[in-house]
């Protein structure tokens, strides 16, 4: 989908604040209520907008720490792939997955509520994993920069 500049700042308005009426983001942007509206549901149509939700802090809900943590599988061949992304998904505790290049085939991204959790997460379920033959533990001491907004100002 080619996105124009009305669209550009129809979601940068909402990843800033996902909760603004339509008025309110109409007026924001520039639009009349039902040209806005129409975007907004050609965008969400589209995939471009996959859903709004609340950011938590982690703390305040008793899930904090964080651990970003490597996964190496035993064999590298569709199906055993396809079994651990198929497990990981399912984790709650992994909010987010990726596969990457490098020392690891996957990373993923952890929240506990504290070491004694991770224990139990690392043992109980992510070492039960199909294939997992190493894991690698990186703490988050402080988070710098949590993710935010998607940076729309590049696009053309």
């Amino acid at each position: 989908m080619k996105l124009d500049a009305y669209d550009r700042k129809i979601l940068a308005a909402l990843q800033r604040d996902g909760r603004l009426s339509n008025v309110q983001l109409a007026e924001e942007i520039g639009l009349s209520a039902s040209p806005c509206l129409r975007r907004v549901r050609m965008l969400e149509e589209a995939g471009v907008i996959r859903g709004y939700q609340a950011n938590l802090d982690r703390d305040e809900v008793g899930l904090g720490l964080t651990v970003f943590v490597g996964v190496k599988v035993e064999r590298h061949n569709d199906e055993q792939a396809e079994a651990f992304r198929v497990a990981v998904t399912a984790l709650p505790e992994v909010i987010s997955a990726f596969l990457v290049s490098g020392e690891s085939d996957f990373l993923l991204q952890v929240v506990v509520p504290d070491l004694r959790g991770y224990d139990r997460f690392l043992t109980e379920r992510l070492l039960k994993l199909p294939g997992v033959s190493d894991i690698r533990s990186n703490f988050a001491i402080h988070t710098v920069k949590a993710p935010g907004a998607l940076p729309l100002g590049h696009l053309p």
